[in-house]
């Protein structure tokens, strides 16, 4: 009866605890995978919309990605995707303001053209066309706001409307290759980041 007693009131410390279930490292790879695709993919329609920087969201889908076990910890594609992202920024306000200048345009042709833009994209009026015309009538817009002439809301609205695409196509360009890139990577190592298709 004694040793009963002690069994009760003093338990033993041999008996273990049950460790808590976690994520095991392929289903870890698959959740970064995912996320970093939708990054790359929101990248791109950051190219079009002024509230999303699509290269640097599609450079954070390239980094989840490498931070998989499956793919190598390849440092120096991050950082000169990393630093080809932050140039893209950079150049991204600066050569719309150049070409803007060149033109004659302003600050409202600027605004008219994003304006025209989230237009094309909510609306989808003139479907895809919508998204040149809308942005060079919104910047025409603008511009005729801004400028008394119309012959030089007229020039200066094309200047903000050419600043604007440029910036744009350069944006859309490097988001696409990180998605490639995304894409080829993840290709090259699916043996290991989808281990249950093998």
């Amino acid at each position: 009866m004694p040793e009963m007693k002690n069994l009760l009131f003093f338990p033993s410390n041999s008996v273990t605890a049950v460790p808590k279930p976690r994520l095991n490292i392929a289903t870890m790879d698959i959740v970064l995978l995912i996320i970093g695709f939708f990054c790359c993919v929101i990248g791109i329609f950051g190219s079009f919309l002024p509230v999303l920087p699509g290269p640097p969201v599609s450079w954070l889908g390239l980094l989840l990605l490498v931070l998989t076990s499956a793919v190598p910890n390849d440092w120096w594609l991050v950082v000169i995707t990393g630093i080809v992202a932050l140039v893209v920024v950079a150049l991204d306000y600066w050569i719309p303001a150049t070409v803007t200048r060149t033109f004659g345009g302003s600050r409202a042709g600027m605004i008219g053209t994003t304006l025209g833009l989230l237009v094309a994209i909510i609306f989808r009026v003139l479907g895809i066309a919508g998204i040149v015309i809308w942005p060079f009538i919104g910047a025409i817009i603008g511009e005729l706001i801004n400028k008394t002439g119309h012959k030089q809301a007229l020039r200066a609205a094309f200047g903000s409307f050419v600043g604007f695409l440029t910036g744009t196509f350069l944006k859309f360009v490097v988001s696409m290759v990180y998605l490639g890139i995304f894409i080829f990577r993840a290709w090259d190592y699916r043996a290991g980041l989808f281990p249950f298709l093998s």
